[in-house]
């Protein structure tokens, strides 16, 4: 079932004081004396501390950001022009831990449908995107956390790091469509994250420690690992047109790594502890890496030999782990001790990044 926002078409963003003096700053290409304050605030229906925001996303095909609002238990999708909440699609009443591991933190699209993870049943929730009504529900063996839909073989991947495995359901379209299990990936040490690689055919998931683990699409299975000089590795992000695959680190840095040679370290550099989440925009060229324990967003243009040119410093919030971005230059962070998103604008060519001592 669908349900519409109260108040749709008015509930906007709201904006800190301190960003027209960020704004400022970024048009003129200057240096900022501390970091800079987000440029509008969108607040999540029912959002409360601890609301356990994770996997945001955006999806190109309804221009609308994902937000599975951890233990309110819905997935609101939201316009990143308006900053207005669209729609509201009930996932699950089971409230569930607070933190990471609350009702609802990863979603999907592919098809017509939204695909929603439901922490306190440990199964996805299928709705068609027309209609907003739930059409399916897929179980799964342990608790879910990263979705994704790949729309070139139908699959659904879920990944369940508790059960330490990823699971490959096939979907077959039809009124009612049907999920069958084809495949369970064991991923000893993992699975942390998830990106398609259909170039190469390949996907990608991280271990807790120290590796990156390569699966096969058309097999799946773990088919190498690699080692991406993070002692924690976390988020992924990929630039598929330049074979880089970039890997978030824990400990407060980013890596890009060489699809091309082995996963070969081509270049690194550091980021705001706490790192864990990551968004790249690739027509822009520019990496985009929170650290949750630093209260930091940190920008970065990737040249084309994968080096890393630090653009600007944006102030979050502590515990903001998590960022999407629309690809036309505008950011989102999670802030989920506040139950809500930040949102920050990125030039095409950054600012100058702050080193005072407030920025560090």
């Amino acid at each position: 079932m669908l349900i519409e926002h109260p108040d749709d078409g008015k509930r906007g963003r709201r904006r800190p004081a301190l960003a027209a003096v960020a704004a400022l700053a970024l048009a003129a290409g200057t240096a900022v004396a501390a970091p800079a304050a987000p440029e509008a605030v969108l607040p999540i229906s029912g959002g409360t501390p601890d609301i356990g925001f994770d996997d945001i996303g955006y999806f190109p095909a309804l221009d609308r950001l994902s937000i599975p609002a951890g233990r309110t238990g819905v997935l609101d999708l939201i316009d990143p022009r308006s900053g207005a909440i669209t729609a509201r699609y009930p996932v699950t009443s089971v409230r569930t831990a607070r933190g990471r591991r609350a009702s609802t933190t990863s979603a999907a699209y592919g098809d017509g449908y939204l695909f929603a993870s439901d922490h306190g049943r440990n199964a996805v929730a299928v709705i068609d995107a027309h209609s907003g009504k739930e059409v399916v529900r897929v179980p799964l063996a342990s608790e879910p956390d990263y979705l994704r839909f790949l729309g070139s073989r139908q699959e659904l991947w879920v990944t369940e790091p508790h059960g330490r495995q990823i699971q490959v359901f096939r979907m077959e379209p039809g009124a009612k469509p049907t999920f069958t299990l084809i495949s369970t990936v064991a991923v000893p040490g993992g699975p942390e994250s998830l990106v398609f690689d259909t170039a190469l055919g390949r996907a990608y998931t991280n271990l807790w420690k120290e590796q990156t683990a390569v699966l096969d699409l058309a097999h799946p299975r773990v088919i190498g690992r690699w080692r991406a000089s993070c002692a924690g590795p976390r988020g992924l992000a990929l630039d598929t047109a330049r074979g880089f695959l970039f890997v978030g680190c824990a400990e407060g840095a980013v890596a890009v790594l060489d699809l091309k040679s082995d996963g070969r370290v081509l270049a690194k550099a550091p980021a705001g502890a706490g790192v864990d989440i990551i968004s790249y925009a690739a027509a822009r060229r520019h990496l985009y890496v929170p650290g949750a324990r630093a209260a930091t967003l940190s920008v970065f243009r990737v040249g084309d030999s994968g080096a890393l040119q630090a653009l600007a410093l944006y102030r979050t919030a502590q515990g903001a782990h998590c960022v999407t971005d629309d690809g036309r230059g505008r950011v989102f962070v999670c802030d989920p001790d506040a139950g809500r998103i930040l949102e920050f604008r990125d030039s095409p060519r950054g600012v100058k990044r702050d080193t005072s001592r407030a920025a560090r």
